[in-house]
C-alpha cells in the first residue's frame, strides 16, 4: 500500500514561516494529485492546496498569496511552504494523495497529520 509521513510542523508566531513536507513510501504504481488539507478544533477538514502531477496549482482563498504548495515526483514528496501565518491557520494539517499501490485499487491516501500552531 502507500503510506504518508508529514514532517515540519510546530509553533510559531503570528506572521512567522513553516515548511511541511509529506513523502509517500510504499508499494506505489502511480501518484496522481496530492495536496494539503487541515483541520481546526470542531470544524470539518478542508482542502487548504492541492497540485497535479504536471504543477497546477489550487488554493483556498483563505491562504492565496501566503501560502506555496510545490512537488517532488523523483522523491514522491509534497511540500506546503506557509507564510504570513495567522491565528486562523491554525489547525492539525494532513498530507494526501491520490495514488494507485501495485497491488490495489486507486484511492485517497492520507498521512497521520500535523499540527501547526500560530500565536504568540
Amino acid at each position: 500500500q502507500v503510506q504518508l509521513v508529514e514532517s515540519g510542523g510546530g509553533l510559531v508566531q503570528p506572521g512567522g514561516s513553516l515548511r511541511l513536507s509529506c513523502a509517500a513510501s510504499g508499494s506505489i504504481f502511480r501518484i496522481y494529485d496530492m495536496g494539503w488539507y487541515r483541520q481546526a478544533p470542531g470544524k470539518q477538514r478542508d482542502l487548504v492546496a492541492s497540485i497535479t502531477t504536471g504543477g497546477s496549482t489550487n488554493y483556498a482563498d483563505s491562504v492565496k498569496g501566503r501560502f506555496t504548495i510545490s512537488r517532488d515526483n523523483a522523491k514522491n514528496t509534497v511540500y506546503l511552504q506557509m507564510n504570513s501565518l495567522k491565528p486562523e491557520d491554525t489547525a492539525v494539517y494532513y498530507c494526501n494523495a491520490d495514488s494507485i499501490p501495485y497491488s490495489g485499487s486507486r484511492r485517497d491516501y492520507w498521512g497521520q497529520g500535523t499540527q501547526v500552531t500560530v500565536s504568540s
